[in-house]
């Protein structure tokens, strides 16, 4: 049985995943993963391809990471000021939510932050200084104090 090199196009069960470089028998490959156009065979084209798109998701990941690190760098210590309606007893008509939070960032210190990266201790319902944890790439977080003061 010939045995055969193959670039994975999608992901195939009990294969491999999308861009993967595997060993596959001969006819497997001409008549399942060649026509339904799952996998194409590994030469020098393919192979080159594969390296550039390798090359290219390392320095996708480097730079995500280098800029994370620069955010949590700015973000550090920082503290974001939002001001609220709020009733009788010091208590906020609704709460303030990390949506908010996010656009007070982008307002006061230029740094854009999804809203489901910001994840709060509890509920901030009151006035007062709360803690809030941003989540800016795998491993990298910064934590920031969010003050809620009277509109």
């Amino acid at each position: 049985m010939k045995k055969m090199k193959v670039v994975l196009l999608q992901d195939v069960k009990a294969l491999g995943k999308k861009g993967e470089l595997v060993n596959t028998s001969d006819g497997y490959a001409r008549n399942f993963l060649f026509p339904k156009k799952l996998a194409k065979e590994a030469n020098a084209q393919a192979m080159n391809e594969l390296k550039n798109a390798e090359e290219s998701k390392a320095y996708k990941i480097k730079t995500d990471t280098e800029n994370a690190k620069a955010a949590a760098a700015a973000l550090k210590d920082k503290k974001v000021v939002i001001k609220a309606k709020a009733g009788s007893n010091g208590r906020l008509f609704g709460s303030v939510t990390s949506k908010e939070i996010a656009e007070e960032l982008k307002k006061q210190f230029k740094i854009d932050v999804d809203k489901r990266k910001i994840s709060l201790d509890a509920d901030i319902k009151a006035f007062g200084t709360y803690k809030a944890e941003i989540k800016l790439y795998t491993g990298i977080s910064a934590e920031i104090s969010v003050q809620v003061t009277e509109l």
